[in-house]
């Protein structure tokens, strides 16, 4: 592919405008450029996921030079919000990453696998182009197309926005050189030392993040998903031969990162200064309070950004923080018309549903993503068992990633809340299920179909996208005693989103399946905030105040949150007297 080039708009130093680079009318790709006459400040930098129109918007090119950023504010550790960092920095980024503790020993593990399995990914494709030139010269050709359609609809924001954009050129990240990747097939020897059972795709097994999808492969399940794996890239689906970024930027990248505590004020860039308020999403996450000191012809100003809103009353973390004061708010709007069913309905479908493959000696597989929701199955598990809700089973938590996030959950008790503490008081672990048994080594892995039933097995990843869920998934699917219970959000069509609407078959592993394991659902573990949270939280900006009075918003930003949700809420806050805006993807704002 052609270097990326650099978008270097002419920007006006005597005013402030926020840059909404990502997560606008979308879910995905968090990334907000806020300018001041005296700095640039990049607040999230995550990848986009989901379509293919969206996907490739990790490939445009960037609005903004690297090298000019004074920093990076990160809220969370979540790829959507973190994982760009490494490109950044490979473009020229080299001034500081401030997070929180957690934050950064979360976004160590998502950054560093990320980089390794896009590595991967692009040998495969390049080893498909070095045996199939004249296809691959097609296909780059229509990836090119992509993309420089994707940069019009940039670029015509750009301009709608009231300030012209020219072009730059700039080198893109440096290309991965690496020799052709051979396929593995059944009785072969992997690298960790494993003979391969099955001709399960080996990187689909690793990619506990969904990364294939997250490139632009079709999700597991799709008719042309074998294909692609082998490396053809098939329309309308976007695989580049290049990574993002490989393994070594990841890791050089994680240099940069700094430190914060939860509320207290760091200076991030000349003139803004950063307060960390706890979010409650995942381990870290926050709502990132920025103070803006005043500038030629605008004021002082304060601007808030939710990140991802945790869920009220949800365990092991505190609270969303409680804010009432600022000029400018970005809020997500993931649930936008939604609410979560009540923490009770939740553990009463997880008790019956553990009861039930208990009662037919079967298997109860839960689809979980590695970091946050894993940990909340597991502390579930362990207060029904406690309340004496479920009897003692078997549990198998099969997910390397999710067993290193698990480990960092348990150090960093500073971010509990009171009831976690109490126990931990008392000297009991809010993840620590009795005699659960973690899977590290692939073998391990393997064993497991293999075990006395009944059992619960909890394995990444949430959306069958990936992970070593799938190696169960073929085993399980076809079998009547398995209750599979999703516990999160199943993105569109993906294989997840596919059992939940009730499909009768099911492709995995290149074979047709028939579906004959049960299929359940539980929307209360989700870890983000409902729509009426949402409301909740943000009235506290105008409760006793009217709009125009001291401390109460100008403007409400709606973000991360895809159309249909932000039309659901955007009335809602409105309702509140809180003027509101959807931005579009690159539109500029001016912050008067």
């Amino acid at each position: 592919m052609e270097p990326h080039t650099l978008l270097a708009a002419r920007w006006h130093y005597g005013r402030m405008e926020i840059h909404f680079l990502g997560a606008a009318n979308t879910v995905t790709g968090s990334q907000f450029l806020l300018i001041t006459e005296r700095a640039r400040v990049l607040i999230d930098c995550g990848m986009f996921q989901g379509s293919p129109q969206e996907v490739v918007r990790n490939h445009v090119p960037l609005a903004y030079d690297p090298a000019s950023l004074d920093a990076i504010v990160l809220t969370h550790a979540h790829l959507d919000h973190c994982g760009l960092i490494p490109h950044i920095v490979a473009g020229g980024f080299n001034g500081p990453i401030y997070a929180t503790r957690g934050t950064i020993e979360l976004a160590a593990l998502v950054l560093l696998d990320s980089g390794k399995l896009q590595e991967e990914y692009a040998k495969r494709h390049r080893h498909w182009a070095v045996k199939n030139p004249d296809k691959a010269a097609v296909e780059d050709q229509r990836d090119l197309e992509k993309i420089q359609a994707q940069e019009q609809i940039a670029e015509q924001e750009e301009a709608a926005s009231g300030s012209a954009s020219s072009a730059s050129s700039a080198a893109s990240a440096p290309s991965v050189a690496a020799s052709p990747a051979a396929a593995l097939h059944p009785g072969d020897l992997t690298p960790d030392g494993h003979v391969v059972a099955s001709g399960m795709d080996e990187l689909a097994l690793h990619d506990e993040q969904g990364m294939g999808t997250r490139l632009g492969f079709p999700p597991v399940g799709h008719p042309d998903h074998e294909a692609a794996m082998a490396g053809s890239p098939v329309n309308p689906n976007l695989v580049l031969e290049e990574p993002l970024y490989d393994l070594a930027q990841a890791q050089n990248s994680l240099a940069l990162f700094r430190p914060v505590e939860y509320d207290a004020s760091v200076v991030v860039a000349p003139g803004i200064t950063a307060v960390y308020h706890d979010a409650g999403h995942i381990l870290g996450s926050s709502i990132v309070e920025l103070h803006v000191d005043a500038q030629k012809g605008v004021p002082a100003r304060t601007l808030v950004f939710s990140g991802d809103l945790g869920r009220s009353h949800a365990p092991i973390l505190r609270e969303p923080t409680v804010l009432s004061q600022a000029d400018y708010v970005l809020v997500e709007s993931t649930y936008g018309g939604r609410e979560h069913e009540p923490e009770d309905e939740s553990l009463e479908h997880l008790a019956q549903a553990v009861k039930d493959v208990v009662a037919q000696g079967g298997v109860l597989l839960i689809p979980s993503f590695a970091i946050g929701r894993t940990q909340e199955v597991v502390w579930a598990l362990q207060h029904l068992l406690d309340a004496g809700r479920i009897p003692q089973i078997k549990l198998y938590l099969d997910s390397p990633m999710a067993s290193k996030a698990s480990t960092i959950y348990r150090e960093r008790t500073d971010y509990y809340d009171a009831d976690t503490l109490a126990l931990l008081a008392k000297g009991e672990g809010p993840i620590d299920f009795p005699g659960a048994k973690e899977t590290p080594l692939a073998a391990q892995s393997e064993l497991i179909d293999r075990s006395k039933r009944p059992y619960v097995l909890v394995a990444s990843n949430g959306m069958l996208t990936g992970g070593r869920v799938l190696n169960h998934l073929r085993t399980l699917i076809g079998d009547p005693k398995t209750i599979i219970l999703f516990v999160g959000y199943q993105g569109e069509a993906t294989m997840g989103a596919h059992l939940q609407a009730g499909a009768k078959t099911a492709r995995v592993d290149g074979q047709e399946y028939t579906v004959r394991c049960a299929v359940r659902s539980i929307n209360g573990f989700s870890a983000h905030a409902d729509e009426s949270q949402l409301l909740d939280w943000l009235g506290h900006f105008i409760d006793g105040r009217k709009a125009g009075d001291a401390g109460v918003p100008k403007r409400i930003f709606i973000v991360h949150g895809d159309a249909e949700a932000q039309q659901a809420i955007e009335p809602k806050i409105q309702a509140l007297g809180l003027p509101t805006m959807a931005p579009h993807w690159h539109q500029r704002v001016v912050l008067d």
